[in-house]
């Protein structure tokens, strides 16, 4: 999942939130002097992604796509997904698209204490773009694979994702559709969890 699934499974907890929201850009062990309830954000956005990669409608969704865009089709489909959550946020959400988008850009924005050289970068992008709101919108995600393609430097095939998931968008949507709800009730279960934990 990315920014906008991560920011909806560990709200409305602002720590839980920023440590999902910042998990992308930290490897290996974390920092200790990140607060307590931050680390744990990390570790549920770590758990979502276990989680999201091992579910089998994920796994078919990933399988709808062909050699070379199959080896990025869990990247793919991270964005999409996230496409998918914004356009459809009435189904899933609380609150407005506008309020949390607004949410996660001031959460990046007030923690800069915690930022790291990328995700300061990151969250110049999610302000010039109106993102994460913007996800819901093609022409974006057109820009979003593009942009990606470009960073990642090496040839890769995601400047070309959009017209490679036309054909698919259907059964990408079905998978889900049916994916989603399972992650939903999952997350709440582990977010319930931690908050029993302090």
């Amino acid at each position: 999942m990315n920014h906008l699934a991560h920011a909806l499974l560990a709200a409305p907890d602002e720590d839980l939130m920023f440590g999902g929201l910042i998990a992308d850009f930290l490897r290996g062990a974390l920092d200790p002097a990140l607060p307590s309830r931050v680390r744990e954000g990390v570790r549920l956005h770590r758990a979502i992604d276990r989680t999201t990669d091992s579910h089998p409608e994920v796994a078919a969704a990933r399988a709808l796509f062909e050699p070379p865009l199959r080896r990025y089709a869990g990247v793919v489909l991270d964005l999409w997904f996230d496409h998918l959550l914004a356009r459809d946020w009435h189904r899933y959400g609380r609150g407005s698209l506008d309020d949390i988008s607004r949410e996660v850009q001031r959460l990046l924005d007030d923690r800069q204490a915690h930022a790291t050289p990328r995700s300061s970068g990151f969250l110049r992008y999610m302000k010039a773009n109106d993102l994460p709101r913007a996800y819901g919108e093609r022409a974006m995600m057109e820009r979003v694979f593009v942009d990606l393609s470009q960073r990642i430097g090496r040839e890769n095939p995601l400047g070309d994702a959009l017209a490679q998931i036309a054909p698919r968008e259907a059964a990408i949507q079905r998978h889900f559709d049916a994916f989603m709800p399972d992650l939903m009730a999952w997350a709440e279960r582990e977010r319930m969890a931690l908050t029993t934990q302090r």
